[in-house]
């Protein structure tokens, strides 16, 4: 896909709140988690077998395996809400994703995480707070795929632990907001992610997603049909922003453009 490329998956589209939308919630509602939980049952069975053989096929790392296995993972969630969701994805060129990068996500729900299997790469470690890694069904997959949970770790490892990344070429992907929005308004950014980006001089990649607060915001426990959207916006280098507070003028600059590109949405 080139830029300025934008493709729609066959699926729900959003309209008027009618009887029709409410018998799809109902649908949605009792096919998905079923599926959802199958889904997650066959995947913890099969995941042993799965990786000896992507060891003898590919001799990639067992974290560069099971990066693929959870990119895997998410392309399956997309496909089980297909039917609910209509998925719009704007400008995710592979072409974005060359070279190592600090990619910037806003955050809305839980869902954002398998939305992220639409981009075009899988072998990206992702930055998270500590909660993800106390479920137990997730945590051992995710520590092998040498996620960070940043929460529990002191800040000079992860500064170091994100030049080894960055070494073997490889993108982090951070939320900056920290936790999902509750407002549905862009909340804080944290200067984390963008003293990494100056630290290792490696460009800030953001990318926008709106929708997903509609198909499943905090504190809600049902689903509904939505339109979603996922849009990368150019690449940012860090040399402009140099000096003490040059991260925060950086996290400043990405977060009025992030909050342009969701006004559009």
């Amino acid at each position: 896909m080139t830029d300025g490329e934008a493709v729609k998956a066959v699926g729900f589209q959003e309209g008027r709140k009618g009887v029709a939308w409410w018998l799809g919630v109902l649908a949605m509602n009792l096919c998905v988690p079923p599926l959802m939980v199958l889904e997650t049952v066959i995947a913890i069975v099969v995941a042993p077998v799965l990786l000896v053989i992507w060891r003898l096929a590919t001799h990639w790392s067992l974290g560069k395996i099971m990066r693929h296995f959870v990119y895997l993972y998410g392309k399956v969630w997309l496909w089980t809400i297909s039917g609910f969701v209509g998925l719009e994805c704007v400008r995710l060129g592979r072409e974005r994703f060359a070279g190592p990068c600090v990619i910037v996500v806003n955050h809305w729900s839980f869902f954002d995480m398998f939305v992220l299997a639409a981009l075009p790469v899988f072998d990206v470690i992702i930055y998270l707070r500590s909660w993800p890694f106390k479920l137990a069904w997730y945590a051992p997959f995710m520590r092998l795929a040498e996620y960070q949970d940043i929460e529990s770790q002191h800040w000079g490892d992860l500064e170091q632990n994100t030049r080894r990344f960055v070494d073997k070429g490889l993108s982090i992907l951070v939320f900056p907001q920290g936790h999902r929005s509750r407002d549905g308004r862009l909340g804080r950014f944290y200067s984390g992610a963008f003293k990494l980006a100056i630290q290792n001089r490696i460009p800030i990649l953001p990318v926008c997603i709106s929708g997903t607060d509609r198909l499943l915001p905090p504190g809600r426990r049902w689903l509904a049909p939505a339109q979603v959207r996922i849009e990368c916006l150019d690449l940012i280098e860090p040399d402009a922003f140099q000096g003490e507070l040059g991260h925060i003028e950086l996290r400043k600059h990405v977060k009025r453009l992030m909050e342009a590109c969701l006004a559009r949405s």
